[in-house]
């Protein structure tokens, strides 16, 4: 096999009538689809319809397969063990579906953990706002039991009071008639005694 001789081109040149890819040199203009001119036809033929199947495979099999291992090592699998013994990707599938599963459970457990806490904390919140709130109805309850206590006895002295004055009332009323009484019969002997 000898080596291609390839030179490539993204100018388009008219030549003649037709447009072509080629290379303009100040010796001349090469053109890219001639065979005399150069082995780009060649080159294309022969890696596109003789050696198309051996690309793929070895784009399969090498860059792929080893695009595919490197990714897989990026998220911990591997294909050796640490004692650079093969084992089966099912195993190893397994062994990080358990240390997930178990990570996994853990969060769940601390979220409960907290969940609970939480709980915990909103159930002392609420007991010592209802405490409050039993010590501040006593407190308004004795406040009222003993403004209507003072309220109570202060009634009891003011009835007290009217019912003082108005016995003296009474007395006062009683003494002005009884005194009008006699007033008025010794007015009424006056006036006997001047005519």
């Amino acid at each position: 096999h000898l080596p291609f001789a390839v030179i490539g081109s993204t100018e388009e040149l008219k030549i003649g009538n037709k447009m072509m890819k080629a290379r303009q040199y100040p010796w001349g203009t090469v053109q890219v689809e001639n065979e005399a001119h150069c082995d780009f036809v060649k080159l294309r033929e022969m890696l596109i319809r003789v050696n198309m199947e051996d690309l793929r495979e070895q784009t399969h099999t090498r860059h792929y397969e080893l695009y595919r291992r490197c990714k897989l090592e990026e998220m911990g699998f591997k294909d050796t063990d640490p004692d650079s013994k093969p084992f089966s990707l099912q195993e190893t599938y397994e062994a990080k579906r358990n240390e997930f599963l178990g990570e996994l459970q853990k969060k769940e457990e601390a979220m409960r953990q907290m969940f609970v806490q939480r709980v915990k904390e909103k159930e002392a919140e609420l007991k010592e706002a209802e405490k409050e709130l039993h010590e501040k109805f006593d407190r308004l309850k004795k406040l009222h039991q003993d403004e209507k206590k003072k309220l109570e006895d202060k009634k009891k002295s003011l009835d007290d009071e009217v019912n003082a004055f108005k016995q003296r009332k009474t007395a006062t009323e009683l003494l002005q008639s009884q005194a009008q009484q006699s007033g008025g019969s010794q007015t009424l002997k006056r006036d006997k005694e001047k005519k």
